[in-house]
C-alpha cells in the first residue's frame, strides 16, 4: 500500500524526529526498532502521540503495554521507559530482537538500570535514537506566530528562549499562562510552578533539597552540595542525575531561569535563608559577589531578622548593586540595617549608591551629612561623592574645595591629587603646588594611585612644560585607571581630561583611542559615562563629520534636558558647533536659548573652555555675544592666572579669532592674532593657528594671496582642524576679485571638507543642475553672505543674485529658504 508522505505536525521538531515520522507516515507497514531519548518535558510524549497518529490514520492498531503487543500486526509505542519494572523492559527487548517489530521507545537519559540499557543495546543496533533537545530559535518562532496569528518580534523569541531553554512544555506553559513581551525572570507563570512542584516531588528528598540548593545559589557539584546540606557525596551523585534529566536544566546542569524561580518559589523561605547563609559566608570569606545569591532575598520578611553573616552580606550586595543595579542599592542597605548593621556604617555607601543612581540632591544630602559627623567611618567617601557631585553639576571651585580639605584634613589616598587637578583646573596653580609640598599622600602604591599621581604631573606639565610629555603623562594616567571601572568616584577621569588635553593640541587619534578604551573599561562608572561619549563625539565635530557627530551626540544624550551642568554644557556646545558647521541658521537660533542657560550654569574652569570657545563662535554668528563675553574674560583670567599656558589657551584663543572675524571686527582680530603668533612654537597645532590668523587678518582686508591661503588652510587640516581649514580657504575665496584665485580656493575648500557627502535626493547632482555661475552664488549664499555682498563678490546686482536664487529654488523644488539650503548642501558637497 502507498502513503503520500505528509508534512510533520507542527509538534514533531528538530531533524531526526521529522525524519522518524515522516519514515512512519510513507510507509507504516515497514519494521522499525527505534529509541527516542530526552530529559523530561522535551517533546517525548508529544512525538510518541504523533506517531500513534500516523499508525491508526494507516489502520495499524497502536499497542502501549508491549506484553499485549503482536509483532506481525500492532506498532508498539513505550514512554517513560526508564519508569518500566524489568519484565516490562524485558519483553520490550524480546521484541526488538524481532525482526518483524514496529517499536518506538521513549526514555528519559537517567535513571538507565541493566534492565533499560540491555534495551537501549539492541535497540542501538538498529541506529542511534533520536535526541530531543527542545525548540531551537525558529521552533519557537513557528510555535509563538501559530498562537499569536502573526510573527513575533525578535526579541520576544529571544526572552522565551532564555527563560525557558526551549524546553516545550515549559515553553507551552509560558504560552498558556501570560505572552512572551510579558515575560521576566520575577513572573512565573502558574503552570510553570506545577510543573516544577510536580519534578521536585518525582525527585525524593535528596534531590529535591539539592535543586533547592542549586535554584538559590548553589554550584551544581557533589561536593559543594554534599557540604552545603550535610549529605553523602554518593547520595548527591544521583540525585543531579535526577535533575538534569527532569530538563529543568542547561547544558551546565544549571537550572533554567524560570525553573530556578519556580524552585525558589516552592521551597520556603527560612530555608532558603539558611541555604544562603551557609553559601554567603564562603562567598565573603573567598571575597566573592554575593548580589545573585541575595537579590532574591530583597522582597522577604526575613530580611528583618537580626544575623550578623546577612548583614554582612546585604552590606556588600548594596556596594555591588550601586554599580549593577544602582536602583536596589539602597534596598540592601536598608536590609543590612535590619539585619544588624549600624546605620553610621553605611551612610557613605548610600550616598555613594544614590550618586552612581543619578538622585544628585539625595547623595549631596547624605554626603553633607557625613561629612560633619565625625563618628562616621568613610568621612573620606562622602567628600568624594560631594565633590564628583559638584564637580558633575558645574561647580569646580566647590569641589575642588572639598578635596582640599579631605586632603589637609582626612589624608585619604587620592584626595591630595584630585585637589590639584581641581584647584589648577580653576586657576590656582600656586595654591596646587603648595597642597603637594605640604601634604604628604599617604596611600599604598595601587593602580588607582599611580593613576592620579601621573594625572596631576600630567596636567601640571600641560600648564608649565612640553605638550608631548603633558599628553604621554595624562595618557598613562588614564591607562592605569582602566582597571578600576566605576568603582572610585572621582570628580573627573583621567581619560576625560587625557582627551580634552589631546583635543585641545589637534591629536585626534590620541583622544579617540583615550575616551573609547574609557567607555570600555566604564571609567569613572555611571556618573561619567555621558561625558566620555559627549567628548567622543566631539571628535567627527573636530573633523567637521557633521553626520558622524550628530549620530555619536544623539546616543550619548537622547534626553539632553536631563543632563547636568557640565555635560549639557559640552551637549550644547556641539550642538551649536553642527549647527555652524552645516550653516545652519535655524538651528543656531533652536540652541540659542539652552547655550545661553549652559554657560551660566558653568562658571569658567580649564576642562571647559573646548565648549566654551565653540559657543562663543557659535554667539557671533548670530550677533549676540554680549552675553557670552563675561564668561570668555573670566576664562581668559582664569589662564593669565596659570600664566597663559598654550596647550589650553590657544583653541579659545583660535574660537575668539573665529568669532571676531564673523562679526569683522578688525581690532579684536589683530589682539587674538598677536597671542597665537606667541603661542606659536609651542606645538604644531599652535604654529598652524598662527599662520592661519595671519591669513585671517589679511583675507579680512581683502589682501588674498592664494598660496599663504592654501598652505594656512592645508596646516590647519593637517593639525586637527579640519573643518577650519575648510572654511578659511572657502572665505578667503570669497573675499578676492581675482576669479582665477577664487576657483582655486574654492577647489580647496572643497578637498578639505571633513564631512562625508549627504545623501541626494532623487534628481540632485552637482553635474548639470546648476550652471557655474548657478554654484558660484549658491557657495557664497551658503557660506553665510548677503545677496549684496554676493554680488559684490561676483560683479553682479543683488537683484541678480535673487534671480538666481530663485531659479535654483523653482529647479530644485524647494518648498522653503531651508529647505532650498539643505538642498544645495547636498549638491555642493557631493
Amino acid at each position: 500500500m502507498n502513503h503520500r508522505i505528509a508534512t510533520a505536525p507542527d509538534l514533531v521538531t528538530g531533524p531526526r524526529a521529522v525524519r522518524l515520522w515522516e519514515s512512519v507516515a510513507a510507509a507504516p507497514a515497514e519494521p522499525v526498532q527505534v529509541g527516542i531519548q530526552a530529559a523530561g518535558g522535551a517533546g517525548k510524549t508529544a512525538l510518541l502521540d504523533e506517531l500513534a497518529d500516523a499508525y491508526r490514520a494507516a489502520g495499524v492498531p497502536v499497542e502501549r503495554d508491549v506484553r499485549r503487543a503482536d509483532p506481525a500486526s500492532t506498532a508498539v509505542l513505550l514512554d517513560d521507559a526508564h519508569l518500566l519494572d524489568d519484565a516490562a523492559l524485558r519483553a520490550a527487548r524480546e521484541l526488538a530482537a524481532d525482526p518483524r517489530a514496529r517499536l518506538v521507545v521513549a526514555y528519559r537519559p537517567w535513571p538507565r538500570g541493566a534492565e533499560l540499557a540491555e534495551l537501549v543495546h539492541v535497540l542501538d543496533r538498529s541506529g542511534p535514537p533520536v535526541v530531543l533537545s527542545g525548540y531551537t530559535a525558529a521552533d519557537l518562532a513557528a510555535r509563538v506566530e501559530r498562537g499569536l496569528g502573526t510573527a513575533p518580534p525578535a526579541e520576544w523569541i529571544d526572552r522565551l528562549l532564555a527563560q525557558t531553554g526551549g524546553v516545550p512544555r515549559l515553553v507551552e506553559g509560558v504560552l498558556a499562562d501570560t505572552s512572551p513581551q510579558h515575560l521576566t525572570p520575577a513572573s512565573v507563570p502558574s503552570r510553570i510552578v506545577e510543573h516544577v512542584q510536580h519534578e521536585l516531588a518525582a525527585l525524593g528528598e535528596v534531590g529535591g533539597r539539592c535543586a533547592s540548593a542549586v535554584a538559590v545559589g548553589a554550584a551544581p557539584h557533589p561536593d559543594v552540595l554534599a557540604w552545603l546540606l550535610a549529605l553523602d557525596p554518593a547520595d548527591v551523585v544521583p540525585a543531579l542525575s535526577a535533575i538534569r534529566a527532569s530538563g529543568l536544566t542547561d547544558g551546565a546542569g544549571e537550572l533554567l531561569p524560570l525553573a530556578r524561580r519556580a524552585a525558589q518559589l516552592l521551597t520556603p523561605v527560612d530555608e532558603r535563608i539558611a541555604i544562603a547563609r551557609r553559601l554567603v559566608r564562603v562567598q565573603l570569606d573567598r571575597g566573592r559577589p554575593v548580589l545573585g545569591l541575595l537579590r532574591p532575598f530583597l522582597d522577604s520578611e526575613t530580611t528583618s531578622a537580626a544575623d550578623p553573616t546577612m548583614a554582612e552580606a546585604y552590606e556588600q550586595a548594596g556596594v555591588e548593586a550601586a554599580e549593577q543595579a544602582p536602583e536596589l542599592s539602597s534596598r540592601f542597605f536598608d536590609a543590612a540595617v535590619s539585619a544588624g548593621t549600624p546605620p553610621v556604617r553605611l551612610a557613605a555607601r548610600r550616598a555613594k549608591a544614590a550618586a552612581i543612581a543619578g538622585h544628585f540632591d539625595e547623595a549631596l544630602r547624605l554626603a553633607d551629612a557625613v561629612i560633619v559627623d565625625e563618628t562616621v567611618p568613610d568621612r573620606a567617601l562622602g567628600v568624594q561623592v560631594a565633590a564628583s557631585v559638584l564637580a558633575h553639576r558645574g561647580l569646580p571651585a566647590r569641589s575642588a574645595q572639598l578635596c582640599r580639605w579631605s586632603a589637609e584634613h582626612l589624608r585619604w589616598p587620592g584626595d591630595r591629587a584630585y585637589a590639584a587637578v581641581s584647584l589648577i583646573g580653576t586657576g590656582r596653580l600656586a595654591e596646587a603646588e603648595q597642597l603637594l609640598r605640604t601634604v604628604p599622600d599617604p596611600g599604598p602604591p595601587t593602580s588607582l594611585s599611580g593613576s592620579s599621581d601621573q594625572l596631576v604631573d600630567g596636567i601640571r606639565e600641560s600648564i608649565t612644560g612640553n605638550p608631548v610629555t603633558a599628553l604621554s603623562l595624562l595618557t598613562r594616567s588614564a591607562s592605569l585607571a582602566e582597571p578600576v571601572g566605576g568603582a572610585a568616584l572621582v570628580p573627573d577621569t583621567p581619560a576625560a581630561i587625557a582627551t580634552l588635553a589631546a583635543l585641545h593640541c589637534g591629536e585626534l587619534d590620541v583622544a579617540a583611542s583615550v575616551v573609547g578604551r574609557a567607555i570600555e573599561a566604564g571609567s569613572g562608572g555611571p556618573m561619567l559615562a555621558v561625558r566620555h561619549r559627549l567628548l567622543a563625539a566631539w571628535i567627527p565635530l573636530a573633523r567637521g563629520d557633521t553626520l558622524g557627530a550628530r549620530a555619536a551626540l544623539d546616543a550619548a544624550a537622547p534626553a539632553p534636558d536631563a543632563l547636568q551642568a557640565r555635560d549639557r554644557l559640552l551637549a550644547t556646545a556641539i550642538e551649536a558647533g553642527i549647527a555652524n558647521r552645516d550653516n545652519d541658521t535655524a538651528a543656531l537660533n533652536a540652541v540659542r536659548g539652552r547655550a545661553r542657560q549652559a554657560i551660566a550654569e558653568h562658571p569658567a574652569d580649564l576642562f571647559g573652555l573646548l565648549a566654551l570657545g565653540e559657543l562663543a563662535v557659535s554667539c557671533a554668528r548670530l550677533h549676540d555675544q554680549d552675553w557670552v563675553e563675561p564668561h570668555l574674560d573670566a576664562a581668559f583670567a582664569l589662564l593669565a592666572e596659570l600664566g597663559d599656558p598654550p596647550l589650553w589657551t590657544g583653541l579659545l584663543r583660535w574660537k575668539c579669532l573665529q568669532a571676531a572675524v564673523v562679526s569683522e571686527d578688525a581690532a579684536t582680530v589683530r589682539t587674538h592674532v598677536a597671542a597665537l603668533e606667541a603661542m606659536s612654537g609651542h606645538n604644531p597645532m599652535s604654529a598652524a593657528m598662527a599662520a592661519a590668523a595671519r591669513t585671517w587678518q589679511d583675507v579680512l582686508t581683502g589682501a588674498v594671496d592664494r598660496e599663504q591661503a592654501e598652505q594656512a588652510a592645508r596646516g590647519l587640516h593637517a593639525a586637527g582642524l579640519t573643518w577650519d581649514g575648510a572654511r578659511l580657504a572657502g572665505q578667503a575665496a570669497l573675499r578676492t576679485a581675482d576669479r582665477p584665485t577664487m576657483l582655486g580656493l574654492l577647489e580647496c575648500a572643497r578637498s578639505l571638507q571633513g564631512k562625508p557627502a549627504r545623501p541626494r535626493a532623487i534628481g540632485e547632482s552637482g553635474d548639470g543642475v546648476l550652471s557655474e555661475r548657478e554654484r558660484e552664488v549658491a557657495e557664497l549664499v551658503l557660506s553665510g553672505l548677503t545677496y549684496k555682498q554676493v554680488g559684490k563678490r561676483l560683479f553682479i546686482s543683488a537683484k541678480t543674485v535673487e534671480h538666481h536664487i530663485g531659479r535654483i529654488k523653482q529647479r530644485l523644488g524647494a518648498s522653503s529658504r531651508e529647505d532650498l539650503l539643505a538642498r544645495l548642501r547636498g549638491i555642493l558637497d557631493s
